[in-house]
């Protein structure tokens, strides 16, 4: 039995209507039914819902019970490596056999994990992971293309993004393709003791992006770079906390520091997943983009 955790986020959710596409059960773990249901998981075939709350471990004894193989997805928050060794604490009591932490790599070459608090928290995690006695994977995307789902608005409204990568390049993979890989992976088994980077197919920079998102609805859409301090005052006057903008300060000036981006497709390739082009991701996604949906 397989439970997935953070089921109502952007990749729990993703990967549940995964294992509800293949017709292969699953229990998703949730904090609350009633949001659970209004993600729509409630009326997915072959997924149990259970409440719990990864951080305590007197939420979680219905969610374990019984189950072999556990992947492990929490909210990217202050709290997060504190709440996910914990779980593994859980899950060790529980007798699980296998966990496959839900992490994160960067694309961009030379990146210094250290020098972003998330991708910090994600190596802690991963370290503890190891030594807790279980077979353990930690699968590894980069930046998701469903982020550029933020821009629609402005794409919209006015053919244009705003943000403050410069020339930098980066390599989004689709939350779908991560879907497909952690199915295969969670159903199949194996694959204990690797670490499992997934990036899209290509190295674009946020003019190439730009492109392509003016190739799928058909109408002009213009990359407008910002400085670092307009960006932050846009994330800022948009609601976002003051302790989450550092964090994306952290991120957004070590990629600027390492410009150049990898395409790293091993990991489709194991799973035999076919890498989504951004143009295609795009395309699907046009409704939004040109401003219709």
């Amino acid at each position: 039995m397989i439970l997935v955790t953070g089921a109502t986020g952007l990749n729990g959710k993703a990967i549940v209507r995964e294992f509800a596409r293949q017709k292969h059960a699953v229990r998703a773990l949730v904090r609350d039914l009633d949001q659970a249901s209004a993600a729509g998981l409630g009326e997915l075939a072959g997924v149990d819902l259970v409440e719990g709350d990864m951080s305590r471990a007197e939420t979680l004894s219905s969610a374990l019970d019984g189950i072999d193989r556990v992947l492990m997805i929490s909210t990217a928050a202050d709290d997060m490596t504190e709440t996910q060794c914990r779980f593994i604490d859980a899950c060790r009591t529980a007798g699980v056999e296998h966990v496959v932490k839900f992490s994160g790599a960067e694309s961009n070459i030379g990146y210094d994990a250290t020098k972003f608090r998330f991708t910090r928290m994600h190596e802690e995690v991963e370290r503890y992971l190891e030594a807790a006695g279980m077979a353990w994977t930690h699968l590894r995307p980069s930046q998701f293309m469903q982020v550029y789902l933020r821009d629609a608005p402005t794409i919209a409204a006015e053919g244009a993004f705003y943000l403050a990568l410069g020339e930098t390049e980066l390599s989004p993979v689709d939350v779908e393709d991560i879907a497909k890989v952690a199915f295969r992976l969670l159903s199949d088994g194996g694959h204990e003791g690797e670490s499992l980077d997934m990036t899209g197919p290509e190295a674009l920079t946020m003019t190439d992006i730009a492109a392509r998102i003016s190739q799928a609805i058909g109408k002009p859409v213009r990359y407008v770079d910002i400085s670092p301090e307009q960006r932050r005052r846009n994330l800022l006057a948009a609601g976002i906390p003051a302790g989450f903008a550092d964090a994306l300060d952290e991120q957004l000036a070590e990629r600027r520091r390492r410009p150049k981006s990898r395409v790293h497709l091993a990991t489709h390739e194991m799973f035999g997943v076919k890498p989504t082009p951004f143009v295609e991701f795009a395309q699907r996604h046009a409704a939004m983009f040109g401003g219709v949906a």
